[in-house]
């Protein structure tokens, strides 16, 4: 079992909960803990179902599964505020949609005479059965972030607006290395954080993909309120 690991790793992430302040909560002594955290015992079923409550969490999870990510790839989570910002968005849906989506904004950027755009990006979750089932399509957002007091003088895509916000932030260098496992394990880890702290958040997140030094970096930002 992953328990020992799990419970250490909710108690961290739940804003850096003590073993004396989950012991307080449960009823147990700090040592108690301690011999849980270290896989030196188990606790009993009541008490796992305080611990699933309390951390919000599903108890196959919390014995069973691996909710701690372990990789040098990505970073802590952290909580960042963002101040608002204005973006022109153009979505694909095909069944390899993510590089024309953002081909298309590249296009915009250039012709907007934009150096060093800053191109973002999310799933397009508006799919019927068939699309995916049949045609095993999915989709993809692009959007392009508008410098602050950029104007657009005429045509091009509509601007929409984004209000300034905190969200959920992890960072993974280099994720194409193996995106399928490094990014889905990072949204994983992100909405886990998000239900342990029980965090309100709504259905906007997105990916951020940039260059620093040579290496490619991705930064998963999820809206919270």
């Amino acid at each position: 079992m992953n328990f020992g690991r799990n419970l250490q790793y909710l108690r961290m992430i739940s804003k850096n909960m003590t073993q004396e302040d989950l012991a307080q909560r449960l009823g147990v002594s700090r040592q108690t803990i301690s011999k849980w955290e270290l896989n030196q015992g188990n606790p009993e079923l009541t008490k796992i179902k305080e611990i699933c409550t309390l951390f919000n969490c599903k108890s196959d999870d919390l014995l069973f599964g691996d909710l701690k990510i372990s990789s040098d790839a990505y970073s802590e989570i952290t909580i960042e505020k963002l101040d608002e910002f204005r973006y022109m968005k153009y979505t694909v849906i095909s069944p390899e949609p993510e590089d024309d989506a953002i081909r298309r904004i590249e296009l915009l950027a250039k012709n907007l005479h934009l150096k060093d755009p800053k191109i973002i990006g999310w799933d397009f979750p508006y799919l019927s059965q068939e699309q995916i089932n049949v045609y095993h399509m999915h989709g993809y957002t692009a959007a392009l972030v508008l410098p602050e007091g950029f104007e657009i003088k005429e045509g091009g895509l509509p601007v929409e607006v984004r209000k300034a916000g905190s969200y959920v932030t992890i960072t993974i260098e280099e994720p194409m290395k193996n995106p399928f496992h490094l990014i889905s394990n990072a949204f994983k880890s992100v909405f886990q954080y998000i239900d342990v702290n029980r965090y309100p958040h709504g259905r906007f997140c997105f990916e951020y993909q940039y260059k620093r030094n040579g290496i490619e970096y991705m930064t998963i930002y999820v809206a919270i309120e």
